[in-house]
């Protein structure tokens, strides 16, 4: 690929089911990428890459003095977005731009302007997969399909090599991976995410929270009103059914919208929110961010009180 070879953590470069040196090996899960951190600041690396055991999810951080690891992992739909649009730009007019609707809606003013189709599924790659005449393909949980026609699934591997490839040509600009998320924020508008999760040890607490929300929905979330309600689990011309709820929120101030899906996890004991502010940058990308900070902190502490949890 042209790239020298990398400088790998040691102490994680071989197999070992037992996986030792973290507590669960998820790139994801606090203190999974220690390691990799002080591996990176002792090599003076611009870029940290690590995957999943099954190489299917890439994670990726990038150097910054205000974190407290000296690092900041970037989200998965910070990855995406960097990813879709240099595949939307690659495509020539022609294909698709997918994601699933707990991830970013950003995607959708990207394919419109390259001239490409926009598609949301379910969660998961199973949904992802099937669409036709597919570009590229992400979920906000590291997983990024940049190579359709090559492997037609999440792979971390060939999405590692675009990052790679993304950061070196920022870097020869003078440019790092953190301004190509500044001018994308300047063109689209600052599309911030975040979750909110609740881990029960009873099942029944997740159905009894889903109940709650359709017994008594919100009006408002995070001092923003509520103007629609989709309940998944009826189903769409667009979706199969599923246990979930999605509410669009009207835009206020320095907000121009906003959006929650809540759902039981698939794989965990947990009922996750999903939730994304857009705010329009007029000055400065910093101010966007501390808007969108204070919006989604609004959002998690009222979808909190709603779910009773």
């Amino acid at each position: 690929a042209g790239f020298p070879a990398p400088t790998v953590v040691d102490a994680q470069a071989e197999p070992d089911p037992d996986f030792p040196t973290v507590a669960f090996p998820n790139p994801e899960e606090p203190g999974a990428m220690d390691l990799a951190f002080r591996t990176a600041a002792g090599a003076g690396a611009d870029l940290v890459i690590a995957n999943d055991p099954d190489a299917d999810r890439c994670a990726v951080a990038v150097p910054d003095p205000s974190a407290p690891t000296g690092w900041r992992m970037l989200r998965g739909d910070e990855v995406g977005a960097l990813l879709g649009i240099e595949a939307a730009r690659r495509a020539g007019g022609s294909g698709v731009l997918a994601t699933t609707i707990v991830s970013s809606s950003l995607l959708r003013p990207v394919a419109a302007k390259h001239g490409l189709a926009y598609a949301e599924t379910l969660t998961g790659f199973k949904w992802l997969a099937r669409v036709p005449d597919l570009a590229f393909a992400y979920e906000e949980a590291l997983g990024y399909c940049v190579d359709p026609d090559g492997v037609r699934d999440k792979d971390g591997v060939t999405a590692a090599l675009m990052v790679a490839e993304l950061a070196a040509a920022a870097k020869r600009d003078g440019r790092t991976l953190l301004d190509l998320l500044d001018a994308v924020a300047i063109e689209y508008g600052l599309h911030a995410t975040d979750q909110y999760a609740v881990r029960v040890d009873r099942l029944e607490l997740i159905a009894d929270g889903m109940a709650r929300l359709r017994a008594t929905p919100p009006t408002a979330l995070g001092d923003l009103a509520v103007t629609r309600i989709d309940d998944l689990a009826e189903g769409s011309a667009d979706l199969p059914p599923t246990d979930g709820l999605r509410y669009t929120l009207a835009g206020a101030a320095d907000v121009a919208s906003a959006r929650i899906v809540v759902r039981p996890s698939g794989t965990e004991p947990k009922l996750k929110g999903y939730l994304q502010v857009v705010v329009p940058v007029h000055s400065q990308v910093a101010e966007a961010r501390c808007v969108a900070a204070a919006t989604l902190a609004a959002l998690k502490r009222d979808l909190a009180a709603a779910l009773g949890m």
